[in-house]
């Protein structure tokens, strides 16, 4: 039996001014008109269903490439949606591919191992490399292509561009002429070309995000993603800002700015190019307990300022099995992003998670994602609520140990006072 899975299509979007403080007031972002319709097969009532519906996008699993490789090209996204990952977000792109160069090789390892060993389980991954070097003209047609093919799965363009105003309108137009289902933009970058005010070079700076967010969600007509920076003190002031500026989703978190290591026999840097090296971004299962912290601190500041109904986080980091994925939508997220995982595993690795996300939700009893999205959001709270609910928490075990619980616990020695011990005034 078929359902009907919708498309969501935004057809203007206006930002309003607001002062970066917290307010206490649930923001709800307007109402959107015009949808795709598609029709996709259902579960079988007796599986957990593990599909999704996110800012009108509907995906059959929570599970959705990354920006990076693993959405490089046709091929390996068709490969990734043929396999049944629930949406796919391709290499960032932007107007101008001949600027961007990269080098070989740009990638290091950090293994569970002694410095220089190749045989320890690797838990650390880092990367130079930048965004796409393809003609942006080739990926458009590869975007349209894929489209055509796949008319109802979920495919977002990742985009950036330089603090220009005419270039975020000429890319995002030039880009949603594929038809394309949602925009990620990328505002966290940690490296590559800062000083063309791209990347975490605007995720950093919340008056330049407010300005640019405006550009974009006054031209965007789908929905928009916002993907944040670790690499900032309080993650949830730029998501903030990028929600509230008319973004309908925050992505989180992009890779840690980092130094991998230095050869001890050489005496060079990792990933080395002809001897020399540059900080880079730092990505796998190392990452997964920060990415933990920025993804709640993101979802506490949403669950207090907005409507949970139209917008959305889209959670990545270090995710490699579906306990990991499971983490993340216990504190919020409503779509789980894998990049680092599949250069690893490969693109099979959505049936595991697949797999062990449903044998988590049965566990549970939990049938949908929605059941336990959030749930463990409540668990989180400060330190000097802690000490109280401990001091409490020992006051009321020994409460509970005052006076007798049994007669058969009377005593004659010990009479009076056991007696006294029962006495409430």
């Amino acid at each position: 039996m078929a359902t009907l899975s919708m498309t969501h299509i935004r057809t203007s979007n206006s930002p309003s001014g607001f002062s970066l403080s917290c307010s206490k007031k649930v923001y709800e972002r307007p109402s959107r008109v015009g949808f795709k319709v598609f029709a996709s097969e259902t579960q079988s009532s007796s599986e957990p269903d593990l599909s999704v519906t996110v800012n009108g996008l509907h995906m059959p699993n929570p599970f959705v490439i990354g920006s990076g490789p693993p959405g490089t090209n046709y091929t390996v996204m068709k490969r990734a949606f043929d396999e049944g990952w629930g949406a796919v977000i391709a290499k960032t792109v932007s107007l101008d591919a001949a600027k961007v160069i990269n080098v070989t090789p740009r990638y290091a390892r950090l293994r569970a191992s002694p410095n220089g060993s190749a045989k320890g389980e690797i838990i650390g991954w880092q990367n130079i490399e930048l965004i796409s070097d393809r003609p942006l003209e080739t990926m458009l047609k590869e975007f349209k292509q894929l489209k055509d093919e796949y008319p109802d799965r979920i495919l977002i363009a990742s985009i950036m561009e330089e603090y220009n105003k005419a270039a975020w309108e000429e890319l995002i137009d030039r880009v949603e002429q594929t038809g394309v289902d949602a925009l990620e933009i990328n505002f966290s970058c940690p490296h590559g070309m800062p000083e063309r005010r791209m990347g975490a070079a605007v995720g950093q700076d919340c008056a330049l995000l407010e300005e640019v967010c405006g550009w974009i969600n006054a031209k965007a007509t789908v929905p928009v993603w916002a993907k944040m920076t670790p690499n900032i003190t309080d993650i949830s002031e730029p998501a903030r800002v990028a929600l509230r500026s008319g973004s309908e989703g925050v992505a989180a978190i992009n890779t840690i700015m980092s130094v991998m290591g230095i050869n001890l026999n050489t005496l060079r840097p990792e990933p080395c190019v002809e001897g020399y090296s540059t900080p880079g971004g730092y990505s796998a299962k190392a990452v997964h307990p920060i990415a933990l912290g920025k993804v709640m601190s993101i979802a506490k500041m949403m669950k207090a300022e907005f409507d949970s109904k139209n917008y959305s986080l889209s959670a990545i980091g270090g995710v490699e099995t579906g306990g990991d994925a499971a983490e993340f939508i216990l504190l919020g997220a409503n779509t789980v992003q894998v990049c680092t995982g599949v250069m690893m595993h490969g693109y099979g690795l959505v049936k595991k998670l697949s797999l062990e996300l449903k044998d988590f939700m049965k566990k549970h009893n939990f049938t949908s994602i929605e059941d336990f999205r959030g749930a463990s959001l409540q668990y989180f709270t400060t330190h000097t609520d802690l000490v109280k609910r401990q001091q409490e928490a020992i006051r009321q075990r020994k409460a509970i140990k005052k006076g007798l619980q049994s007669d058969k616990d009377w005593t004659g020695d010990g009479f009076v006072k056991e007696s006294e011990s029962m006495v409430s005034n």
